[in-house]
């Protein structure tokens, strides 16, 4: 039996006794994915007390998941999910094996072990997350919850946050950088990059609420919000992320009108944007050193990698002490670029397996069969994900919720529901939700 076979009035009239507890899941999942993020913050000065919160918050809300994708379940749902594009899980399954087998030559097992395990958890998390979606749109269709439109909710209200906290105490909620002439709204609480970095993720996915016109006027309040607080942040590559996604956006309207004027726009704002963006303080000499990290990462590739340019230095370690520290630069503990970091935590052998991992997580959502929303929510997490990663800790770097969100792009891609139920499946179907049986039959 093909649920997918089922007439749109019959779909329509399934899900009408399930509409109270679809909009519930609904706020659910968007509470369990806000909670989530706020567990990467550090909300305390201790580092004890911000680890503390940090296991609270993350393995709770892993558990909630979980909870609300068995909740979907004894609603009716069936898990009769299977895979395509399977190189994609099983790479990144190899990577966390290479990183699980490099605690016999890290120098510091401990904290390599501590990164994989928040890395893992991550992978539970995302995993029964991603589940809940797809079930809700296979056995409640029609339902109004949209993976896209949680993510934009949760990244808005993590925001909203920022910017009541930047008002209420700004010597907490704002850093002060280039010598104390600039204030980036994130503080010590989370780096500004990376929050510029959520501001893009959430403006992708409210994109698709303007396409479906959804509440327009509160979109607008959301987006209007996003964009202050991605200013705010100070983040030059994120600005940059966002005017992509924006691109890639307007390129798949279908008013032609839209797309020129749009155009003129982007060429008249680029010599006003350009200067406040681009160019700090340190001028064109700072851009062109991407603030100091290029003599950074040549130290790193000349004088750490040969070191051990195989099997590296164990997950999440860049030199054989706590910091890699050259002659001509900072010391740092992450390299500030995910693949520089995870070709040196995990050799050239964790580097191919990276890379490869990261080519077929990308052709998924390029596939024939793929729709255009699914290719569009790709696109628009992917390159905020992957512009981050080249100046930040991205998507295979110490553990943040760019690895998170780029989780769920490999379960997006890779999950598929399998409509052809078995006789046991169709039984249980039958006594859970019998108007779906029933117009099957």
């Amino acid at each position: 039996m093909s649920l997918s076979s089922f007439s749109t009035p019959v779909l329509a009239a399934a899900l009408e006794p399930h509409r109270r507890f679809v909009r519930l899941m609904g706020l659910a999942l968007t509470l369990i994915l806000l909670v989530k993020l706020s567990g990467f913050f550090a909300w305390h000065e201790d580092v004890g007390v911000t680890r503390t919160l940090k296991l609270v918050t993350r393995l709770a809300m892993t558990a909630a998941a979980y909870g609300a994708y068995r909740l979907v379940l004894r609603r009716g749902a069936i898990d009769s999910f299977r895979w395509r594009n399977t190189p994609a899980p099983l790479l990144y399954g190899a990577y966390l094996a290479l990183g699980l087998a490099s605690l016999l030559w890290s120098r510091n097992p401990g904290y390599s072990f501590l990164q994989w395990v928040m890395d893992l958890e991550c992978l539970v998390f995302a995993y029964y997350f991603v589940k809940c979606f797809l079930l809700l749109k296979e056995f409640f269709p029609g339902n109004p919850v949209r993976f896209y439109h949680v993510l934009g909710n949760a990244a808005f209200l993590t925001m909203l946050g920022f910017l009541v906290g930047a008002l209420l105490a700004p010597d907490v909620f704002f850093r002060l950088t280039h010598g104390g002439e600039e204030a980036r709204l994130g503080g010590y609480l989370m780096n500004p990059n990376e929050l510029g970095m959520l501001c893009v993720v959430g403006l992708a996915c409210l994109m698709f609420d303007y396409e479906r016109h959804h509440r327009l006027a509160l979109t607008s309040a959301k987006v209007a919000v996003l964009l202050l607080a991605l200013v705010l942040t100070g983040s030059r590559s994120s600005m940059v992320g966002f005017v992509l996604v924006l691109f890639f956006h307007l390129r798949q309207a279908g008013n032609p009108y839209l797309k020129v004027g749009a155009n003129v726009a982007a060429l008249l704002a680029l010599p006003v944007l350009a200067p406040l963006v681009l160019i700090k303080q340190g001028g064109l000499e700072e851009v062109f050193s991407l603030t100091g990290r290029l003599p950074f990462w040549h130290a790193l590739l000349t004088e750490a990698l040969p070191r051990e340019p195989l099997l590296g230095y164990g997950f999440m370690r860049i030199s054989y002490g706590e910091y890699f520290q050259s002659v001509h630069t900072y010391a740092a503990q992450m390299a500030h670029n995910t693949f520089i970091q995870v070709l040196l935590n995990l050799g050239l052998v964790g580097f191919s397996i990276a890379l490869l991992q990261l080519v077929f997580t990308i052709r998924s959502f390029f596939r024939p069969e793929a729709d255009m929303q699914l290719r569009l929510l790709g696109l628009g997490l992917l390159l905020p994900l992957l512009i981050n990663s080249f100046t930040e800790f991205g998507i295979f770097g110490m553990n943040n919720y760019g690895i998170l969100f780029y989780q769920f792009l490999i379960f997006l891609g890779s999950l598929y529901y399998h409509p052809r139920l078995s006789p046991g499946e169709q039984r249980w179907l039958s006594l859970r939700r019998p108007e779906l049986a029933l117009a099957g039959a």
